[in-house]
């Protein structure tokens, strides 16, 4: 059985490393360099770096603070956020990521992704999803929306509690796409997605524990790494996202960013309850 995963995500703006709650209320963290250092150090198995307002701004993501980053970094590297072309992949490769995570760009024409795994192969190929309930009523408008433009927009595969829909959102959670989480997730597989980050926009931030049903069910429709993301507020969060939402690989902010636990701790945990881990 491969070892899970413990990944530290470093959410910057302005230069900045942030944390929110539910993509709102952004609060300084830290530098993303000495961050990235002291990950290292803790023994981190991969770090995630993703500029969370790049795409909402219309912008590309900053290559100069990726090279620094990458410099004090020989874990695997990912970076995402504003990627929206091939070249764009290009300049963050050679400036040091091993893998690019694409999101908004992915939506707005999935053919990206079959461009980017064609060119740098799957596993260096990894796509963002970021999920919501929303009411299914509003949801079906905008499916049917989609489905009118001729783009892919498959019945919804997964609906929550009270009539809702698991939503694919992007540009840093601001905008509502009309797909459903699990179809999407397929998609992109199917396009040479090689792993899969899923970010509950009901849980980021929130410190309560991960979002167990859409981790479980994009994990199990899937055959590519799923990483969860979103809602991290201790280590026992992390054994259920690996237990009972079938992760491959856990991400956090909060917990590490302000010194509540260490990598360590979180791997002892895991270890504690039976998976495997390197430590």
């Amino acid at each position: 059985m491969l070892a899970h995963r413990i990944i530290p995500c470093l959410d910057v703006h302005a230069g900045r490393v942030v944390k929110g709650v539910n993509f709102l209320n952004l609060r300084d963290a830290g530098d993303p360099v000495e961050i990235a250092k002291q990950y290292e150090a803790q023994g981190a198995d991969e770090l995630v770096f993703l500029d969370i307002t790049a795409s909402h701004e219309a912008r590309a993501i900053t290559h100069e603070m990726v090279r620094r980053v990458a410099e004090e970094c020989f874990m695997p590297f990912t970076v995402g956020g504003g990627i929206r072309t091939l070249d764009d992949v290009t300049r963050l490769v050679q400036a040091g990521a091993e893998k690019v995570s694409i999101n908004t760009a992915a939506v707005m024409d999935a053919g990206i992704v079959r461009q980017v795994s064609a060119r740098f192969g799957s596993c260096a190929t990894v796509v963002n999803v970021d999920p919501k309930r929303v009411p299914a009523e509003g949801f079906e408008a905008r499916r049917k929306e989609r489905e009118l433009k001729g783009l892919f927009a498959p019945q919804p595969e997964l609906q929550s509690g009270g009539g809702e829909v698991f939503e694919v959102h992007t540009h840093g959670g601001r905008k509502p796409t009309g797909l459903c989480a699990v179809a999407y997730a397929r998609q992109v597989v199917s396009l040479g997605a090689g792993e899969l980050i899923v970010t509950s926009m009901d849980a980021d931030g929130t410190k309560d524990g991960y979002d167990l049903p859409i981790t479980r069910a994009i994990s199990t429709a899937v055959s590519v790494p799923v990483v969860a993301s979103g809602g991290c507020g201790s280590p026992a969060h992390m054994v259920a996202a690996v237990r009972d939402g079938k992760a491959d690989a856990v991400l956090a902010a909060s917990i590490f960013h302000y010194g509540t636990y260490t990598i360590g701790q979180a791997k002892q945990a895991l270890r504690d309850a039976g998976l495997p881990v390197r430590l």
